[in-house]
């Protein structure tokens, strides 16, 4: 498959600060695919915040939903992605990720040599984002999410294990064919994923354009990776030394 064109599709709950940074990314990523055209949709999903006039600030279409679901913010994204290009042929590839992450510029290019290769669809990686307060919750988090990389060899020969509605490229008929996303609060990309497996789809699996992603505690969708973090955060703090402030409030 040759895609005819691009659609970008991030669902955003109260992203005010991140939004912008992700678009910007999203942008950089899309004048490397040219000529080829692209559009980006922000489903602005219940929010009480500036993020849909940020989203249209920065060239984005901003389709509105009042679900508090990502699934189904995913999905009406889409729809309306799939009704902007209507004109531009059969072979649209769909390309997903999150408001608060920030997409390589080689993003979009990559997944398009996916689906030019005749695959169905694309599971990129994550990074998060490291800063000097989270860092010990980072080392934790990868050291569980790269134990299937082998130590030597190329990174891009890493067929990981990991899902990410953060990371996700789709050709359209693949998607439509199963379905679409669900109307999932959380778990909705590994469902489609698990769907387009049973359908036969061919899947790539991929650590060539990972994305940076926020490492906060506090996520828009229950039981996502800030929920993740949050456990991880948990068990470190029940396994660390005691400080000597942990040994004042003994005392």
């Amino acid at each position: 498959m040759t895609p005819s064109a691009l659609a970008v599709v991030v669902p955003a709950h109260n992203e005010e600060d991140c939004i912008a940074a992700c678009l910007r990314s999203l942008h950089e990523a899309a004048a490397q695919a040219a000529p080829m055209p692209v559009v980006v949709v922000v489903a602005a999903d219940a929010c009480t915040d500036a993020t849909a006039t940020l989203a249209t600030r920065a060239g984005a279409h901003v389709v509105t939903t009042r679900s508090r679901n990502v699934g189904a913010a995913r999905a009406a994204g889409i729809e309306h992605a799939l009704e902007l290009l209507a004109d531009a042929g059969p072979d649209v590839w769909l390309a997903m990720t999150d408001a608060d992450a920030t997409v390589p510029e080689v993003w979009l290019t990559h997944q398009t040599t996916w689906a030019r290769r005749n695959y169905d669809a694309v599971l990129g990686t994550i990074r998060l984002a490291p800063t000097a307060a989270n860092a010990v919750l980072v080392a934790r988090h990868d050291a569980d999410y790269f134990r299937t990389r082998r130590l030597s060899g190329a990174q891009s020969e890493w067929e990981h294990p990991h899902v990410h509605g953060a990371n996700l490229g789709v050709s359209a008929a693949a998607y439509l064919k199963v379905g679409g996303f669900a109307p999932l609060p959380t778990g909705e990309d590994r469902d489609l994923a698990v769907r387009l497996s049973a359908a036969g789809h061919r899947i790539a699996r991929t650590d060539q354009h990972p994305v940076q992603t926020a490492a906060r505690l506090r996520g828009r969708a229950p039981g996502g990776l800030a929920d993740l973090l949050a456990r991880c955060g948990t068990e470190s703090s029940r396994h660390r030394s005691p400080t000597p402030l942990d040994l004042v409030k003994l005392a």
